[in-house]
Protein backbone atom coordinates (compact mmCIF):
# COMPACT_ATOMS: atom_id res chain seq x y z
CA UNK A 1 0.00 0.00 0.00
CA UNK A 2 1.50 3.39 -1.37
CA UNK A 3 1.52 5.95 1.50
CA UNK A 4 -0.76 9.07 0.51
CA UNK A 5 -0.10 11.64 3.45
CA UNK A 6 1.61 12.12 6.94
CA UNK A 7 -0.90 12.70 10.37
CA UNK A 8 0.25 13.56 13.19
CA UNK A 9 -1.82 12.82 16.09
CA UNK A 10 -1.86 14.40 19.40
CA UNK A 11 -3.84 13.32 22.29
CA UNK A 12 -3.49 12.34 25.94
CA UNK A 13 -5.83 9.22 25.65
CA UNK A 14 -4.01 6.76 24.71
CA UNK A 15 -7.11 4.44 23.43
CA UNK A 16 -8.19 7.43 20.87
CA UNK A 17 -4.52 7.70 19.93
CA UNK A 18 -4.43 4.10 19.10
CA UNK A 19 -7.94 3.89 17.36
CA UNK A 20 -6.64 7.08 14.93
CA UNK A 21 -3.30 5.51 14.04
CA UNK A 22 -5.02 2.06 13.26
CA UNK A 23 -7.50 3.50 11.32
CA UNK A 24 -5.70 5.99 9.00
CA UNK A 25 -2.88 3.98 9.01
CA UNK A 26 -5.47 0.88 7.07
CA UNK A 27 -6.21 4.07 4.85
CA UNK A 28 -2.15 4.16 3.87
CA UNK A 29 -1.17 7.42 5.98
CA UNK A 30 2.06 7.79 7.73
CA UNK A 31 0.85 8.28 11.41
CA UNK A 32 2.93 9.74 14.31
CA UNK A 33 1.44 9.96 17.42
CA UNK A 34 1.87 11.84 20.39
CA UNK A 35 0.39 12.08 23.82
CA UNK A 36 1.32 15.66 25.39
CA UNK A 37 2.94 19.13 24.74
CA UNK A 38 6.61 17.93 24.51
CA UNK A 39 5.60 14.96 22.46
CA UNK A 40 4.17 17.58 19.90
CA UNK A 41 7.32 19.61 20.74
CA UNK A 42 9.34 16.86 19.67
CA UNK A 43 7.09 15.24 16.67
CA UNK A 44 7.79 18.81 14.98
CA UNK A 45 11.20 18.63 13.39
CA UNK A 46 8.93 16.32 11.11
CA UNK A 47 6.66 17.83 8.24
CA UNK A 48 3.08 16.59 8.65
CA UNK A 49 0.32 17.13 5.82
CA UNK A 50 -2.45 16.97 9.12
CA UNK A 51 -2.39 17.35 12.31
CA UNK A 52 -4.95 16.29 14.57
CA UNK A 53 -4.66 18.14 18.21
CA UNK A 54 -6.66 17.45 21.43
CA UNK A 55 -7.78 20.78 23.14
CA UNK A 56 -7.11 19.36 26.52
CA UNK A 57 -4.08 18.24 27.50
CA UNK A 58 -2.18 17.44 30.73
CA UNK A 59 0.76 19.65 30.30
CA UNK A 60 -0.47 22.08 27.67
CA UNK A 61 -3.38 23.52 25.79
CA UNK A 62 -4.41 22.60 22.00
CA UNK A 63 -4.56 26.13 21.35
CA UNK A 64 -1.21 26.71 21.78
CA UNK A 65 -0.04 23.98 20.41
CA UNK A 66 -2.12 25.15 17.30
CA UNK A 67 -0.24 28.58 17.39
CA UNK A 68 3.42 26.80 17.29
CA UNK A 69 2.11 24.53 14.59
CA UNK A 70 1.15 27.59 12.41
CA UNK A 71 3.95 28.96 12.96
CA UNK A 72 6.50 26.59 12.45
CA UNK A 73 4.71 24.84 9.78
CA UNK A 74 2.36 27.08 8.16
CA UNK A 75 1.17 24.92 5.18
CA UNK A 76 -0.30 21.75 7.41
CA UNK A 77 -3.80 21.36 7.95
CA UNK A 78 -5.00 21.10 11.27
CA UNK A 79 -8.14 19.80 13.10
CA UNK A 80 -8.74 20.59 16.59
CA UNK A 81 -10.56 17.43 18.44
CA UNK A 82 -12.80 18.66 21.53
CA UNK A 83 -16.10 17.43 23.93
CA UNK A 84 -19.34 19.06 23.43
CA UNK A 85 -18.73 21.24 26.69
CA UNK A 86 -15.92 23.07 25.03
CA UNK A 87 -17.08 23.48 21.84
CA UNK A 88 -16.42 27.43 22.34
CA UNK A 89 -12.70 26.58 22.65
CA UNK A 90 -13.03 24.78 19.58
CA UNK A 91 -14.34 27.82 17.48
CA UNK A 92 -11.29 30.10 18.44
CA UNK A 93 -9.17 27.40 17.29
CA UNK A 94 -10.78 27.73 13.77
CA UNK A 95 -10.43 31.33 14.19
CA UNK A 96 -6.81 31.18 14.64
CA UNK A 97 -6.22 28.45 11.61
CA UNK A 98 -7.58 25.37 12.31
CA UNK A 99 -9.33 24.09 9.79
CA UNK A 100 -12.22 22.15 11.30
CA UNK A 101 -12.92 20.76 14.73
CA UNK A 102 -14.88 17.41 15.24
CA UNK A 103 -15.99 16.22 18.75
CA UNK A 104 -15.43 13.12 20.73
CA UNK A 105 -16.78 10.45 21.02
CA UNK A 106 -16.63 10.00 17.20
CA UNK A 107 -19.91 8.47 16.49
CA UNK A 108 -19.42 9.12 12.50
CA UNK A 109 -16.18 7.42 11.33
CA UNK A 110 -16.80 7.54 7.88
CA UNK A 111 -17.32 11.90 7.83
CA UNK A 112 -14.38 11.47 9.76
CA UNK A 113 -12.05 9.62 7.07
CA UNK A 114 -13.67 12.12 4.82
CA UNK A 115 -13.09 15.00 6.60
CA UNK A 116 -8.88 13.86 6.84
CA UNK A 117 -9.17 12.96 3.22
CA UNK A 118 -10.47 16.09 1.65
CA UNK A 119 -7.99 18.05 3.97
CA UNK A 120 -5.03 15.75 2.19
CA UNK A 121 -6.21 16.92 -1.21
CA UNK A 122 -4.61 19.64 -3.05
CA UNK A 123 -6.40 23.09 -2.51
CA UNK A 124 -9.73 21.51 -0.89
CA UNK A 125 -9.43 23.80 1.71
CA UNK A 126 -9.42 26.67 -0.39
CA UNK A 127 -10.85 26.63 -3.64
CA UNK A 128 -13.77 23.92 -3.05
CA UNK A 129 -14.48 25.89 -0.36
CA UNK A 130 -14.27 29.45 -1.57
CA UNK A 131 -17.11 28.13 -4.45
CA UNK A 132 -19.03 26.45 -2.29
CA UNK A 133 -19.23 29.84 0.42
CA UNK A 134 -20.30 32.14 -2.82
CA UNK A 135 -22.81 30.16 -3.74
CA UNK A 136 -24.41 30.06 -0.78
CA UNK A 137 -24.34 33.51 0.19
CA UNK A 138 -25.79 34.15 -3.27
CA UNK A 139 -28.59 31.75 -2.54
CA UNK A 140 -29.33 33.13 1.19
CA UNK A 141 -29.06 36.74 -0.13
CA UNK A 142 -25.90 37.68 1.31
CA UNK A 143 -23.68 40.73 -0.71
CA UNK A 144 -20.17 40.76 0.47
CA UNK A 145 -16.98 41.93 -1.47
CA UNK A 146 -13.96 43.45 -0.13
CA UNK A 147 -14.23 43.30 3.66
CA UNK A 148 -12.09 41.08 4.92
CA UNK A 149 -14.05 40.65 8.43
CA UNK A 150 -17.00 39.22 6.69
CA UNK A 151 -14.93 36.79 4.45
CA UNK A 152 -13.36 35.77 7.77
CA UNK A 153 -17.27 35.63 9.54
CA UNK A 154 -18.48 33.29 6.78
CA UNK A 155 -15.55 31.28 6.48
CA UNK A 156 -16.51 30.39 10.21
CA UNK A 157 -20.04 29.98 9.85
CA UNK A 158 -19.49 27.82 7.01
CA UNK A 159 -17.44 25.42 9.39
CA UNK A 160 -19.42 25.33 12.08
CA UNK A 161 -22.78 24.87 10.04
CA UNK A 162 -22.71 21.07 9.92
CA UNK A 163 -21.86 20.84 13.65
CA UNK A 164 -25.71 20.38 15.57
CA UNK A 165 -25.21 23.13 18.10
CA UNK A 166 -26.98 26.65 18.04
CA UNK A 167 -25.87 29.73 17.33
CA UNK A 168 -26.58 33.47 18.10
CA UNK A 169 -26.20 36.07 15.86
CA UNK A 170 -25.68 39.74 17.61
CA UNK A 171 -26.08 42.56 15.00
CA UNK A 172 -27.92 46.30 14.99
CA UNK A 173 -31.02 46.23 13.18
CA UNK A 174 -30.55 46.01 9.33
CA UNK A 175 -27.67 44.05 8.90
CA UNK A 176 -29.13 40.81 7.70
CA UNK A 177 -28.88 38.71 10.81
CA UNK A 178 -31.54 36.21 9.15
CA UNK A 179 -29.55 36.06 5.68
CA UNK A 180 -26.83 34.59 7.85
CA UNK A 181 -29.08 32.17 9.31
CA UNK A 182 -30.56 31.06 6.27
CA UNK A 183 -26.86 30.60 5.19
CA UNK A 184 -25.80 28.28 8.11
CA UNK A 185 -28.81 26.94 7.11
CA UNK A 186 -28.03 25.98 3.24
CA UNK A 187 -24.65 25.36 4.76
CA UNK A 188 -25.69 22.40 7.24
CA UNK A 189 -27.13 18.57 7.21
CA UNK A 190 -30.34 20.32 7.57
CA UNK A 191 -30.42 22.10 4.69
CA UNK A 192 -33.03 20.13 2.50
CA UNK A 193 -35.72 20.00 6.06
CA UNK A 194 -37.93 23.44 6.83
CA UNK A 195 -35.92 26.63 7.92
CA UNK A 196 -38.42 28.67 9.61
CA UNK A 197 -38.02 31.99 11.09
CA UNK A 198 -40.63 33.70 13.87
CA UNK A 199 -39.79 37.63 15.57
CA UNK A 200 -39.93 37.50 19.37
CA UNK A 201 -40.99 40.73 19.44
CA UNK A 202 -43.17 40.93 17.06
CA UNK A 203 -45.79 38.95 18.76
CA UNK A 204 -47.74 39.06 22.53
CA UNK A 205 -46.83 36.60 24.88
CA UNK A 206 -49.20 34.33 24.00
CA UNK A 207 -49.00 34.62 20.68
CA UNK A 208 -45.80 33.69 20.41
CA UNK A 209 -46.34 30.41 22.62
CA UNK A 210 -49.03 29.12 20.24
CA UNK A 211 -46.60 29.98 17.59
CA UNK A 212 -43.45 27.84 18.68
CA UNK A 213 -45.15 25.39 20.64
CA UNK A 214 -48.64 24.95 19.18
CA UNK A 215 -51.97 24.40 20.98
CA UNK A 216 -55.15 22.57 21.76
CA UNK A 217 -58.47 23.43 20.82
CA UNK A 218 -59.75 25.54 23.33
CA UNK A 219 -56.40 26.56 24.62
CA UNK A 220 -57.39 30.08 25.28
CA UNK A 221 -60.20 32.67 23.56
CA UNK A 222 -59.86 32.05 19.44
CA UNK A 223 -58.15 28.58 19.03
CA UNK A 224 -61.08 27.11 17.80
CA UNK A 225 -59.28 24.44 16.33
CA UNK A 226 -56.04 22.44 17.53
CA UNK A 227 -52.92 23.92 15.78
CA UNK A 228 -48.92 22.79 15.71
CA UNK A 229 -46.37 24.95 16.58
CA UNK A 230 -42.66 25.93 15.03
CA UNK A 231 -41.44 23.24 16.91
CA UNK A 232 -43.22 19.99 15.13
CA UNK A 233 -43.40 21.82 11.69
CA UNK A 234 -39.42 22.40 11.86
CA UNK A 235 -38.34 18.96 13.52
CA UNK A 236 -34.99 18.00 12.00
CA UNK A 237 -34.53 21.33 10.08
CA UNK A 238 -33.63 24.83 11.73
CA UNK A 239 -35.74 27.30 13.67
CA UNK A 240 -34.44 31.01 13.69
CA UNK A 241 -35.78 33.04 16.72
CA UNK A 242 -35.38 37.01 15.84
CA UNK A 243 -35.04 39.40 18.60
CA UNK A 244 -35.10 36.64 20.85
CA UNK A 245 -34.24 39.04 23.62
CA UNK A 246 -38.14 40.04 23.76
CA UNK A 247 -39.35 36.68 24.56
CA UNK A 248 -41.38 36.94 28.00
CA UNK A 249 -39.93 35.25 30.96
CA UNK A 250 -42.48 32.23 30.88
CA UNK A 251 -41.71 31.73 27.26
CA UNK A 252 -38.26 31.53 28.25
CA UNK A 253 -38.74 28.60 30.56
CA UNK A 254 -40.53 26.71 27.84
CA UNK A 255 -37.58 27.53 25.63
CA UNK A 256 -34.74 26.31 27.89
CA UNK A 257 -36.76 23.16 28.43
CA UNK A 258 -36.76 22.39 24.43
CA UNK A 259 -32.99 23.15 23.99
CA UNK A 260 -32.16 20.86 27.16
CA UNK A 261 -34.39 17.98 26.24
CA UNK A 262 -35.55 18.41 22.94
CA UNK A 263 -39.62 18.29 24.79
CA UNK A 264 -42.04 20.54 24.77
CA UNK A 265 -46.02 20.69 25.04
CA UNK A 266 -48.18 22.45 23.09
CA UNK A 267 -50.39 25.27 24.89
CA UNK A 268 -53.19 23.83 27.00
CA UNK A 269 -52.02 20.83 26.22
CA UNK A 270 -50.70 17.62 28.84
CA UNK A 271 -48.99 15.13 26.07
CA UNK A 272 -44.75 15.78 25.83
CA UNK A 273 -43.77 16.27 22.23
CA UNK A 274 -40.89 15.63 20.74
CA UNK A 275 -38.55 18.04 18.27
CA UNK A 276 -34.97 17.94 17.10
CA UNK A 277 -34.78 21.39 15.65
CA UNK A 278 -31.35 23.29 15.47
CA UNK A 279 -32.05 26.83 16.81
CA UNK A 280 -30.44 29.89 15.21
CA UNK A 281 -31.08 32.73 17.42
CA UNK A 282 -30.60 36.54 17.09
CA UNK A 283 -30.38 40.17 19.02
CA UNK A 284 -29.25 43.79 18.34
CA UNK A 285 -29.00 43.97 22.31
CA UNK A 286 -26.86 42.95 24.69
CA UNK A 287 -28.23 39.84 26.21
CA UNK A 288 -25.21 39.99 28.69
CA UNK A 289 -26.57 42.79 30.25
CA UNK A 290 -30.54 41.86 30.35
CA UNK A 291 -28.84 38.85 32.12
CA UNK A 292 -27.33 41.29 35.11
CA UNK A 293 -30.88 42.97 34.91
CA UNK A 294 -32.95 40.15 35.47
CA UNK A 295 -34.50 40.35 32.05
CA UNK A 296 -32.76 37.32 30.21
CA UNK A 297 -32.13 33.99 31.75
CA UNK A 298 -28.75 33.13 32.41
CA UNK A 299 -29.19 29.06 31.99
CA UNK A 300 -30.79 30.14 28.40
CA UNK A 301 -28.57 32.32 27.52
CA UNK A 302 -25.29 29.62 27.70
CA UNK A 303 -27.60 27.35 26.07
CA UNK A 304 -28.23 29.60 23.01
CA UNK A 305 -24.95 30.97 23.02
CA UNK A 306 -22.83 27.66 21.97
CA UNK A 307 -21.39 29.82 18.98
CA UNK A 308 -22.14 33.45 18.22
CA UNK A 309 -21.28 35.82 15.67
CA UNK A 310 -21.33 39.20 15.26
CA UNK A 311 -22.04 40.90 12.16
CA UNK A 312 -20.76 44.25 11.30
CA UNK A 313 -22.39 47.39 10.53
CA UNK A 314 -22.55 48.81 6.97
CA UNK A 315 -19.89 51.60 8.15
CA UNK A 316 -17.36 49.28 9.19
CA UNK A 317 -17.73 47.57 6.01
CA UNK A 318 -17.77 50.58 2.88
CA UNK A 319 -16.03 48.64 0.53
CA UNK A 320 -18.54 47.03 0.02
CA UNK A 321 -21.28 49.43 -0.56
CA UNK A 322 -20.81 50.01 -4.42
CA UNK A 323 -21.73 46.45 -4.69
CA UNK A 324 -24.69 46.34 -2.73
CA UNK A 325 -26.08 49.77 -3.63
CA UNK A 326 -25.75 48.28 -7.47
CA UNK A 327 -26.98 44.94 -6.22
CA UNK A 328 -30.02 46.92 -4.88
CA UNK A 329 -30.59 49.21 -7.86
CA UNK A 330 -30.34 46.52 -10.49
CA UNK A 331 -33.18 44.91 -8.63
CA UNK A 332 -35.46 47.34 -8.44
CA UNK A 333 -34.29 48.66 -12.23
CA UNK A 334 -32.83 46.49 -14.53
CA UNK A 335 -30.84 48.96 -16.03
CA UNK A 336 -30.25 51.63 -13.27
CA UNK A 337 -26.65 53.09 -12.75
CA UNK A 338 -25.21 55.69 -9.91
CA UNK A 339 -23.34 58.26 -11.01
CA UNK A 340 -20.10 59.01 -9.48
CA UNK A 341 -21.33 61.83 -7.22
CA UNK A 342 -24.20 59.84 -6.00
CA UNK A 343 -21.85 57.06 -4.97
CA UNK A 344 -19.47 59.23 -3.08
CA UNK A 345 -22.34 60.55 -0.93
CA UNK A 346 -23.41 56.93 -0.80
CA UNK A 347 -19.92 55.97 1.15
CA UNK A 348 -19.76 58.74 3.47
CA UNK A 349 -22.96 58.19 4.70
CA UNK A 350 -22.69 56.52 8.20
CA UNK A 351 -25.90 53.71 7.47
CA UNK A 352 -27.88 53.83 11.10
CA UNK A 353 -30.35 51.50 9.41
CA UNK A 354 -27.58 49.48 7.57
CA UNK A 355 -28.02 47.23 4.76
CA UNK A 356 -31.72 47.76 5.03
CA UNK A 357 -31.69 51.10 4.75
CA UNK A 358 -29.96 51.58 1.94
CA UNK A 359 -32.22 48.93 0.10
CA UNK A 360 -34.71 51.58 1.04
CA UNK A 361 -32.64 54.58 -0.01
CA UNK A 362 -32.28 52.73 -3.48
CA UNK A 363 -35.85 51.80 -4.13
CA UNK A 364 -36.28 55.70 -3.13
CA UNK A 365 -34.10 57.33 -5.63
CA UNK A 366 -35.43 54.87 -8.18
CA UNK A 367 -38.88 55.84 -7.54
CA UNK A 368 -38.64 59.76 -8.44
CA UNK A 369 -36.86 58.85 -11.96
CA UNK A 370 -38.47 60.27 -14.58
CA UNK A 371 -40.45 57.79 -16.93
CA UNK A 372 -37.27 56.55 -19.22
CA UNK A 373 -34.45 57.44 -16.91
CA UNK A 374 -31.98 55.35 -15.30
CA UNK A 375 -29.32 57.01 -13.93
CA UNK A 376 -28.94 57.83 -10.49
CA UNK A 377 -28.07 61.24 -9.18
CA UNK A 378 -27.62 63.18 -6.06
CA UNK A 379 -30.51 64.86 -6.18
CA UNK A 380 -32.49 61.58 -6.17
CA UNK A 381 -31.16 60.57 -2.68
CA UNK A 382 -32.96 61.28 0.78
CA UNK A 383 -32.62 64.38 2.43
CA UNK A 384 -30.90 63.16 5.51
CA UNK A 385 -28.25 61.00 3.38
CA UNK A 386 -26.67 63.98 2.42
CA UNK A 387 -27.02 66.26 5.16
CA UNK A 388 -24.04 66.47 7.29
CA UNK A 389 -22.36 64.19 4.58
CA UNK A 390 -19.13 64.94 4.73
CA UNK A 391 -18.59 64.55 0.87
CA UNK A 392 -17.88 67.11 -1.56
CA UNK A 393 -20.63 65.98 -3.78
CA UNK A 394 -23.02 66.03 -0.68
CA UNK A 395 -21.83 69.48 0.49
CA UNK A 396 -22.34 70.77 -3.33
CA UNK A 397 -25.48 69.39 -3.15
CA UNK A 398 -26.74 70.77 0.07
CA UNK A 399 -25.63 74.09 -1.24
CA UNK A 400 -27.77 73.75 -4.17
CA UNK A 401 -30.71 73.45 -2.34
CA UNK A 402 -29.91 75.73 -0.14
CA UNK A 403 -29.28 78.26 -3.10
CA UNK A 404 -32.56 76.89 -4.27
CA UNK A 405 -34.50 77.68 -1.07
CA UNK A 406 -32.77 81.54 -1.01
CA UNK A 407 -34.08 82.12 -4.35
CA UNK A 408 -37.55 81.24 -3.85
CA UNK A 409 -37.39 83.59 -0.91
CA UNK A 410 -36.19 85.91 -3.23
CA UNK A 411 -39.15 85.34 -5.75
CA UNK A 412 -41.89 85.13 -3.32
CA UNK A 413 -40.51 88.67 -1.76
CA UNK A 414 -40.41 90.20 -5.36
CA UNK A 415 -43.77 88.75 -6.52
CA UNK A 416 -45.32 90.05 -3.11
CA UNK A 417 -44.05 93.02 -3.85
CA UNK A 418 -45.18 94.08 -7.12
CA UNK A 419 -48.61 92.81 -6.58
CA UNK A 420 -47.97 95.38 -3.60
CA UNK A 421 -47.75 97.87 -5.73
CA UNK A 422 -49.94 96.38 -8.75
CA UNK A 423 -52.90 96.78 -5.65
CA UNK A 424 -52.43 100.17 -4.87
CA UNK A 425 -54.51 103.06 -5.31
CA UNK A 426 -51.97 105.74 -5.41
CA UNK A 427 -49.99 105.49 -9.02
CA UNK A 428 -46.43 104.41 -8.23
CA UNK A 429 -43.52 105.92 -10.62
CA UNK A 430 -42.51 103.62 -14.02
CA UNK A 431 -39.06 104.07 -12.99
CA UNK A 432 -39.56 102.75 -9.74
CA UNK A 433 -41.51 100.05 -11.27
CA UNK A 434 -38.73 99.34 -14.00
CA UNK A 435 -35.88 99.41 -11.14
CA UNK A 436 -37.74 96.86 -9.55
CA UNK A 437 -37.73 94.41 -12.68
CA UNK A 438 -33.78 95.50 -12.97
CA UNK A 439 -33.33 93.89 -9.77
CA UNK A 440 -35.17 90.89 -10.88
CA UNK A 441 -32.85 90.20 -13.87
CA UNK A 442 -29.50 90.92 -12.34
CA UNK A 443 -30.47 88.78 -9.22
CA UNK A 444 -31.82 85.70 -11.20
CA UNK A 445 -29.29 86.15 -14.00
CA UNK A 446 -26.36 86.20 -10.76
CA UNK A 447 -27.95 83.00 -9.20
CA UNK A 448 -27.95 81.23 -12.72
CA UNK A 449 -24.42 81.74 -13.30
CA UNK A 450 -23.40 80.68 -10.03
CA UNK A 451 -25.43 77.52 -10.23
CA UNK A 452 -23.47 76.48 -13.14
CA UNK A 453 -20.67 77.27 -11.81
CA UNK A 454 -20.76 75.01 -8.56
CA UNK A 455 -22.06 72.42 -11.00
CA UNK A 456 -18.45 72.81 -12.93
CA UNK A 457 -16.38 72.85 -9.72
CA UNK A 458 -15.47 76.74 -10.87
CA UNK A 459 -15.02 76.03 -13.72
CA UNK A 460 -16.05 79.15 -16.25
CA UNK A 461 -15.17 78.05 -19.12
CA UNK A 462 -17.34 74.66 -18.86
CA UNK A 463 -20.14 77.21 -17.44
CA UNK A 464 -20.22 78.98 -20.17
CA UNK A 465 -20.16 76.59 -22.42
CA UNK A 466 -23.28 75.35 -20.35
CA UNK A 467 -24.86 78.29 -20.69
CA UNK A 468 -24.30 78.79 -24.05
CA UNK A 469 -22.94 82.61 -23.45
CA UNK A 470 -19.14 83.69 -23.27
CA UNK A 471 -17.03 84.03 -20.17
CA UNK A 472 -17.05 87.52 -20.67
CA UNK A 473 -20.14 87.84 -20.16
CA UNK A 474 -20.22 85.65 -17.19
CA UNK A 475 -17.84 87.98 -15.67
CA UNK A 476 -19.83 90.71 -16.84
CA UNK A 477 -23.41 89.25 -14.67
CA UNK A 478 -21.49 88.51 -11.80
CA UNK A 479 -19.80 92.76 -11.55
CA UNK A 480 -16.45 91.59 -12.47
CA UNK A 481 -16.29 93.51 -15.49
CA UNK A 482 -12.35 94.75 -14.61
CA UNK A 483 -11.00 91.39 -14.11
CA UNK A 484 -9.50 88.86 -17.03
CA UNK A 485 -10.21 85.56 -17.31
Amino acid sequence: MSVMGKILIIDDEKEVATFLTYLFKEKGYDVDVGYNGKDFDRLLNNRYDVAMLDVKLPDSNGLDLLKRLKKRQPYCKSVVMTGYSTVKVAVEAIKLGANDYIEKPFDEIGELENLIDGLMESGADTFTQHDEIASLTSMSGIIFGKNEKMKRLLSLAYKIAPKNVNVLIHGETGTGKELLAHFIHLASRRNEQPFISVNCGALSETLLESELFGHEKGAFTGATRERKGIFEIAHNGTLFLDEVGDAAPSTQVKLLRVVETGEFMRVGGEKVQKTNTRIISATNVNLEEAVEKGKFREDLLYRLNVVSFTLPPLRERKEDIPLIAEYFAKKYHEAAEIRDDAMEILLEYDWPGNIRELSNVMKHALSLLDDGDHVITPDLLPENVFRNNTSKAAAALVDAKNDADDFNKFLTLWVDGMLDIWERDEIVPLDAVLENVRQLETYVGKAYVLKALKETIGDRKKAAERLKTTERRLRYILNEKGKQS
